[in-house]
C-alpha cells in the first residue's frame, strides 16, 4: 500500500506527536493526497472491541474488511453498525473462526478486542499471517504467554501498539511534560496507585444451556471449561481467574504502566503482594476483593491498592495514581490531575478533553467512555504513525509486556506468599521453583501454549 504523506506541522511521531496534538485539541492529522485505506480486522466483537474500530475509524483512512466473533448475535450486530460507520458503507464479512479470517484476506491491520485468555493466540498468530496489531491489556494471561507475543512481534517485524492509552491521554502527557519532566516534583521515592471501583461482578447465576448463537467452546479457548452460566460477555468472564487475573491484571496495569512511563521505568527489582477475598463471599467470583502490591525500584517504592467494596481514601480519585516527590505531589487519574507543591507555590490542575463537538457521533455511540475516546484516537495515531515510519509505537508490545508481566508477577508472590525477583534476560524467577512453575498456565487440549523460542 502507498505510505501516508503526513503534514508533519500537525503531526509529529511518538509520544512529543501527541503533546502537539493536544494542544489543538487532538484534532487528528492532515494527510496530503491520502492513500488508499488500510485494510483492517477486528477480533472480538464485544463492547470495547467495537470502541476501539470506530476510535480507528475517526482518524485514519480505513477499510474495515472483516470481523470476528464467537457471538453470532453480537457478530451480526457489529457488522451492520460498522458499515454505518465506515465510509465505504460496506458490511464486513462475518467469521466465527478467527484463523479462517486471517486465512481468507490479506490484511494491513487486526485489532484484537477478545477477553484476555485469546489476547496471546490472536495476537501472534496476526503477525504471522502479515499484519500490525493493536492489542488490548492486558496483553496476556500469564509471563510466558507476554514473552511469546514479543518475540513475534519482533520476529516478524511488526509494529504492536497496546491498549494502555493513558500515554496518550491529553491531560497526562500535559503532567508528564510539564510536572514530572520539568522537575516540579524533585526526586520521587513513594508512589501510590489505586482502584476502589466497585467493579467485581459476584453472582450465583445457575448452570444452564448454551445458546445456538454461542460457539462456548470457541470462546473458552485454552482456558479451563467452566459450566456455562450465562452470556459472558462484559463484566461476567472476569470475575473469574479462569480467564484474567483480577483487578490487578485489569486495573492495575493502566496505573502501572503510566507510572512507568512517567518516572522512565524498567522491570521492578522485587514484586510482592498479599490479598484475598477479604469481605465479598457469597458469590461464585474467584477473583480477589481486596488486594495490595510493592513494586520496588531503588530508593522508590510503587504500592498499588484495591478494594471492591467500602469507600476509596480520596473520592476525586478512586481509580489512580500519586506521585510523591520531595518538591511536590502530583495526583493523577483518566479525568484529572492536581499537582500540589511543599510549602509555597502554585497549585496545578487539569481536567480531562473532551471532544463532543469534533466528533458528535460519539454520543450516540452505546457504552462509550467519553473521557477515554480523544486518548484512543491519539493512540490509534501513534498506532499507524509508528507503521508508516517503521518504528516503535508509544505503547510498544514489550513496554505492555513489562507492566503486564508485571502485575502477573505480583498475583504469583500472593499465591506464593512470598517476594518475587524475575529475570527478563533468562525468563524466570530467581532461585524459585515453584513460582517459575506458575509463569506457563496449562491450556486446554487440543491448544498449545506459545513458546517464546518457537514463535
Amino acid at each position: 500500500m502507498n505510505n501516508f504523506n503526513i503534514n508533519r506541522r500537525r503531526f509529529m511521531q511518538g509520544a512529543s506527536a501527541s503533546l502537539a496534538l493536544s494542544t489543538f485539541g487532538a484534532r487528528g492529522m492532515d494527510l496530503i493526497n491520502p492513500p488508499s485505506a488500510y485494510r483492517v480486522a477486528l477480533i472480538g466483537t464485544g463492547w470495547y472491541g467495537k470502541s476501539d474500530l470506530f476510535r480507528l475509524i475517526q482518524v485514519a483512512p480505513v477499510e474495515v474488511v472483516a470481523l470476528c466473533d464467537v457471538d453470532k448475535n453480537m457478530l451480526e450486530a457489529a457488522g451492520k453498525l460498522v458499515g454505518q460507520r465506515q465510509k465505504s458503507g460496506k458490511v464486513p464479512k462475518l467469521y466465527t473462526d478467527y484463523k479462517k479470517l486471517l486465512a481468507d484476506n490479506q490484511l494491513d491491520i487486526v485489532l484484537v478486542g477478545t477477553p484476555d485468555h485469546w489476547h496471546a493466540l490472536n495476537m501472534i498468530d496476526a503477525v504471522k499471517a502479515g499484519a500490525h496489531v493493536y492489542v488490548q491489556k492486558p496483553i496476556s494471561v500469564d509471563v510466558m504467554e507476554g514473552e511469546a507475543m514479543v518475540a513475534a512481534a519482533r520476529k516478524y517485524n511488526k509494529v504492536v501498539q497496546v491498549g494502555t492509552q493513558r500515554k496518550s491521554t491529553p491531560h497526562l502527557i500535559d503532567a508528564k511534560k510539564n510536572i514530572v519532566d520539568a522537575g516540579l516534583l524533585g526526586k520521587v521515592s513513594h508512589v501510590e496507585m489505586c482502584c476502589y471501583f466497585h467493579m467485581r461482578n459476584n453472582g450465583n447465576p445457575p448452570v444452564q444451556a448454551v445458546p445456538d448463537f454461542l460457539d462456548y467452546e470457541m470462546w473458552t479457548g485454552p482456558a479451563p471449561m467452566r459450566p456455562y452460566d450465562g452470556l459472558p460477555h462484559i463484566r461476567w468472564w472476569r470475575t473469574f481467574k479462569e480467564y484474567g487475573n483480577g483487578i490487578m491484571g485489569d486495573m492495575c496495569i493502566h496505573m502501572f504502566d503510566t507510572v512507568r512511563w512517567m518516572l522512565k521505568l524498567g522491570w521492578p527489582t522485587k514484586i510482592s503482594s498479599t490479598g484475598g477475598i477479604y469481605v465479598q463471599k457469597e458469590g461464585k467470583s474467584n477473583i480477589e476483593d481486596t488486594q495490595s502490591a510493592i513494586f520496588e525500584y531503588p530508593e522508590l517504592n510503587c504500592v498499588w491498592q484495591h478494594r471492591t467494596w467500602g469507600t476509596p481514601n480520596n473520592p476525586d480519585y478512586p481509580w489512580s495514581f500519586t506521585l510523591y516527590g520531595e518538591k511536590g505531589t502530583l495526583w493523577a487519574s483518566t479525568m484529572a490531575y492536581d499537582f500540589i507543591p511543599q510549602g509555597k507555590g502554585e497549585k496545578i490542575h487539569k481536567d480531562v478533553v473532551y471532544e463532543r463537538e469534533k466528533y458528535p457521533e460519539d454520543l450516540t455511540e452505546e457504552r462509550i467512555e467519553l473521557n477515554a475516546a480523544p486518548a484512543t484516537r491519539l493512540h490509534m495515531l501513534d498506532f499507524i504513525a509508528a507503521i508508516e515510519n517503521k518504528g516503535r509505537p508509544v505503547a510498544d508490545i514489550e513496554q505492555g509486556h513489562i507492566s503486564t508481566a508485571s502485575c502477573l508477577l505480583a498475583n504469583i508472590s500472593m499465591q506464593t506468599g512470598r517476594p518475587i525477583v524475575y529475570d527478563p534476560i533468562k525468563r524466570e524467577i530467581v532461585g524459585d521453583r515453584e513460582a517459575n512453575g506458575l509463569l506457563a498456565r496449562p491450556y486446554r487440549k487440543p491448544y498449545i501454549h506459545p513458546d517464546p523460542k518457537k514463535v
